[in-house]
Parts: structure tokens; sequence; C-alpha cells
């Protein structure tokens, strides 16, 4: 689900899209005959059709604020280089939309506005950084260098999604009860039944707390919900269609959106596409095989670097497991009087394999712990992994740090387990663990239990997985990138083929890291750049290779 893509990013731009470890990528929007909620193939009238008080309603655009606690926190964003500054507004739409005379709920949103001269103009070019539960609000404004050309045609929008941030952001445990809970608990649990039990009665106490502090939108986060929202905008942006740019579980939204309003799709990227044809537990084995594919390819560079980690690939993958069972067994001290446990070690190598510019830190850090330093890694994992495999930031942080109070993670969870009706059990997850364990001893078994994120939840979830097919729909870019850990290359092939014939429009980038525009690769950015500016698409079969990282940098 869980975004940027392979680049140097921003800290808070990473963990916008982290969380995709936590759980399979297939969260799924519903099907007819699977939903209770009215949508019938793309024909509901409550989706086509908001009343007028909705679609006539008039936005009223304001300077950006500092993001509240919920978004993460920080400083209010900084004008542009040319001056131009951010503008937020609230969208009202119904908390469900079956029922669009009762209750609203307002969904955030930001724009910065284009550049061009009226004439030139497209319009709105809507932007979901994945997920699922990133504040859009927040993350714009961080990456808004690498989107600056489009605005040379576009206002450039990103949003909330419902349950997330400051639109009704779902809120579970207190941040210091969950932090000390999740303290308790090893989220690979490989130490007999104590563990496990101690894992699923964290997940059942998440969900009872999900239900008593945010009961009454948790039924209505889900991202069918989030693509109706996405016409209103279009509609209320005062756009004929929606010119819409989706990165990982983004793109699963843009691909329910093209299913629910095929006629309605404008000029659309998905970059990091999620395979709508999994489930969770085939999304969360397919990403097992992801991160075990591309920790190989930084191992292939280590060797090629003459590091001391080992003298082959599967040398260093062996001590890699090796270092994360030891450390889960007993923890290295740190100088700052912590420590450096597996969950952490994974945090480090799972966050350093979003991004190929992060491998040499990720070398040093391994490194260090070989002499019995672990505060490199330890820092690595604070700052760009994630904690263990449940996924967000990690949660060794002070009171004041602004992403403490943070839904994302809470988020998350909502919006995976109102789409998916996958409830899987201990049971379950053990008789697939050696299919897990095969495809990565390294990331696998922490993978398969993230399965268990569901258990207990209080809204029964949609579908499997999510209905995509979008007859009639113009062509959609998809970007697929072959060495990508978190959303792999297949399942750009298997969006194009539900999207259907002359939809899905396949690109490809030879690289690492999650996604591939922002890579920096010129040939890609050329070729969106070409697209949503131009309207013309890359020829079929295109293949973009990589800048080499260079040598000892």
């Amino acid at each position: 689900m869980p975004t940027p893509t392979a680049r140097v990013i921003s800290t808070a731009a990473l963990l916008s899209t982290a969380t995709l470890l936590s759980c399979s990528l297939a969260a799924c929007a519903p099907t007819a005959q699977d939903t209770g909620r009215g949508a019938d193939g793309g024909t509901a009238t409550s989706a086509r059709q908001p009343e007028n008080r909705f679609r006539q309603q008039t936005l009223t655009w304001r300077d950006c604020p500092a993001p509240s606690p919920v978004q993460g926190g920080g400083e209010a964003p900084a004008a542009l280089p040319d001056g131009t500054r951010w503008q937020c507004a609230t969208m009202r739409a119904p908390l469900d939309w079956n029922k669009p005379n009762g209750k609203t709920l307002g969904i955030e949103l930001i724009r910065a506005r284009s550049t061009a001269e009226a004439d030139d103009r497209i319009g709105s070019l809507l932007f979901n950084f994945g997920g699922p539960g990133g504040s859009g609000v927040t993350t714009l404004p961080a990456l808004a260098t690498d989107y600056e050309k489009l605005r040379s045609r576009y206002d450039l929008v990103s949003f909330d999604p419902r349950g997330v941030g400051n639109s009704r952001g779902v809120r579970c445990l207190e941040p210091d009860e969950a932090e000390e809970a999740e303290e308790e608990v090893d989220q690979a649990p490989d130490d007999g039944t104590d563990e496990t039990d101690a894992l699923v009665e964290l997940t059942e106490l998440t969900a009872a707390a999900c239900e008593k502090n945010s009961g009454d939108v948790l039924p209505y986060v889900g991202t069918t919900e989030a693509a109706r929202d996405l016409d209103l905008m279009r509609q209320v942006l005062g756009d004929e269609k929606l010119h819409y740019f989706g990165i990982s579980y983004g793109t699963q939204l843009g691909g329910v959106y093209a299913h629910l309003f095929p006629e309605n799709v404008g000029r659309a990227v998905l970059d990091g596409v999620v395979d709508p044809t999994q489930d969770m537990m085939e999304g969360a084995l397919g990403q097992a095989a992801g991160f075990q594919l591309a920790f190989e390819h930084f191992a292939q560079w280590c060797v090629e670097q003459r590091c001391t980690l080992g003298e082959d690939v599967e040398a260093i993958v062996d001590a890699a497991v090796d270092l994360e069972a030891d450390l889960d067994e007993t923890p290295l001290p740190t100088s700052d009087g912590g420590e450096l446990d597996g969950d952490e070690v994974l945090a480090a190598l799972t966050g350093s394999l979003y991004s190929e510019s992060f491998w040499p830190a990720l070398l040093v850090g391994l490194e260090a712990v070989t002499g019995g330093d672990g505060d490199v890694l330890a820092d690595l994992a604070e700052a760009i992994g994630q904690h263990g495999s449940g996924g967000g930031p990690d949660d060794d942080t002070t009171d004041d740090d602004p992403t403490d109070e943070s839904n994302e993670n809470d988020a998350f969870r909502a919006i995976t387990c109102d789409d998916s009706s996958d409830r899987y059990t201990v049971a379950d997850v053990e008789r697939r663990m050696p299919e897990f364990t095969k495809a990565s001893p390294l990331f696998g078994p922490g993978l398969a239990w993230s399965a268990l994120s569901c258990a207990g939840w209080p809204v029964p979830g949609e579908a499997k997985h999510p209905e995509v097919s979008a007859p009639g729909a113009p062509p959609i870019l998809l970007v697929g990138n072959t060495g990508d850990p978190a959303t792999p290359y297949e399942g750009a092939a298997r969006m194009a083929e539900q999207l259907g014939e002359g939809v899905g429009h396949e690109l490809t980038y030879r690289g690492e890291g999650h996604g591939a525009f922002d890579s920096g690769n010129p040939c890609v950015r050329d070729a969106v750049h070409t697209y949503l500016l131009d309207g013309k698409l890359p020829k079929p079969g295109t293949v973009c290779d990589p800048e080499p990282l260079p040598e000892g940098k």
C-alpha cells in the first residue's frame, strides 16, 4: 500500500508510505456482489450524482496552517521558490455515500496554483502518495520540487483521505499507550505461544480501541468511499475530467476510481503499481519475495564495493538473517542508553530498500554492527525505517517528537481492514509460514504475521481484492520498477490486464527502490511529463535504465 519512490527523500515523505509493510497491499474495493454500500460496477447513483449541496459547494481557500499533530506536526509549508503560497480548504462530503442527506465529514485539501496562463492550464492534478494513511496535505509540499514541472499546466492538489489526518482521522490507542504496548510485543513471534498470544492480544486491543474512539467513522473510510470523494473533488474543483497521479496504494485508489467512473478519467499515472488480483496473504507473500530480491541486489552491490559483510550474496544474506536472530534474542546496547534489537534491524533494512540512495548508509550501519557498534543502524532505523514489520515511523520517540501524534498507523489499519474481507487466524499464518520463509528467510516471517492485523476488526471488510476493470476508460500510464520491493514489478502487468484492453499502458523502469518517477530517472520523468503535459504516451514496450550509483558513495 505502503508513497514516495526511489530517490533521496525526506523522512516525512518516506514515512507516508512505509506502512505498506505491515500488511498486504491488496486492500480491496467492493464488487457488486460483495458490498453492502451500493457499488454496482460503476453505476451507483449516490456515487455519480451527489446532492447539489456537495457538488455545487464553493471551497474557501486560505493560507495553510502548520500541520496538526494528527497530520504529523511540523511547520506551515513555505512558499514555493516563485513565491506561490500553499492554500488549504475543507470539502464537505457525505459520511455514508449511500445516505447523502445524512451526516457529513470534511476532507482537507491543499493546492499550489499553476503558473500557466488560462489558455494553457489543463486543470487540477490530484495526488495520492500511498500508505494508505499518509497525509497528502503534509506530503505534497515536502515533495513539491519533484513535481514543479507539472505545475506549468496544472494546479497541484492533494488531500487527507477520509480517516486520515484532519479528515476525521481515525484514532485507536493513545500514542503513549500504543508505544508501550508495542515495545512488549515481537512482531514476528518465534518463541512459542507466549509471543504469539501477545501479538494477537495487542491486535485485538487495538481493534477495540479503534471502535471505542472512532466507531462512527470506521465503516466509511475504505477505498471505494475515497474514490467517490475524488470524483466530488473533480467537480468542486471545476474539472471535466480527473487528472491523477497515484503512487503505491494511490495506484489502487486510482484503479478503483477508474472502475467506478471510467468516463471521468483524464490523464492518469500510476507509479509503483499494486497488484489488484491478490488477497491480503498473497500480497504479503509477494512483498516478502520483493524485499528479498531487493536485499539481494543490495548484497550484490555490497560485494562489488568489496564490503566486509561477506564474500558473496548468499553469505551476506545469511549474515543478515543471523544478525536479526541474534539481536532478537540478545539486543545490542547503544551509546544513548537504548538498544538495537531484531525488529530495529528489520526496520533499517526495509526502510533502506525503499531507495537505492540509502544503500551506502545501510552498508556503514551493518559493518559497524559486526564490530559491536549498533548506533548507526539504530539511527537509520529511527530515521527511515519502520518499527519492525508493523509499519509506520519508529516508535522510539520523545514526547516532543511531532510524529508522535500522527494517526498514520491507525488510518492504515482502518482503511486496510475496511477494504479487505480477509480475517486470518494464527493457524492460517502457521500453515502458510513455510511459503513465506522460502520466499524470504529475512522478511518472510514478519510479513506472514502481519496478516493478523485485521483480527477482531469491528467492521466487515468488503472483498478479497479490489475491482479495477474500467472498460471505456482512456489510457492510464502504469509505471513498474523491476527492483521494487513493496509493489513488485509484476503488479503493473496485472493491473493492466484487470483494467482492460486498451486502458493500461505500461512503462518499465529497470531500477531499485519503491516506485520510479521520484528516483529522478530522466527517462521515466520525461515519459511521465510528456504524457501529463502533452497527452503523448511512451511507445509500447519502452524500458528506462537507471543511472549507476557512484562507487564509494
